[in-house]
């Protein structure tokens, strides 16, 4: 299966995971998708958004240009608020 490229540049990580939150509702379980991201933080807060939500985080992806970061989509993953991904989504 080919990855899903999300590409992040130069943003923060809180709007990339904004943007993987909003990819990760569209894909099936079992998906991959390739993190572009610069920020300095997404090495930190991916592992800890793929731990709350229950995506797994597969780690750095070798031999990229710029710093690319995988995760693998999971079904039954906790739903996050659209806006504020670093929160459980009220029910």
């Amino acid at each position: 299966m080919i990855p899903v490229v999300l590409d992040g540049g130069d943003r923060r990580c809180v709007l990339l995971l904004i943007e993987l939150r909003r990819l990760t509702t569209t894909l099936p379980a079992g998906s991959v998708i390739h993190l572009i991201a610069t920020d300095p933080a997404a090495p930190i807060d991916l592992p800890a958004w793929c731990h709350l939500t229950g995506h797994v985080y597969l780690g750095p992806v070798q031999d990229q240009e710029r710093p690319t970061f995988a995760v693998r989509v999971t079904a039954g993953a906790v739903t996050t608020a659209s806006e504020k991904p670093w929160h459980p989504a009220e029910v």
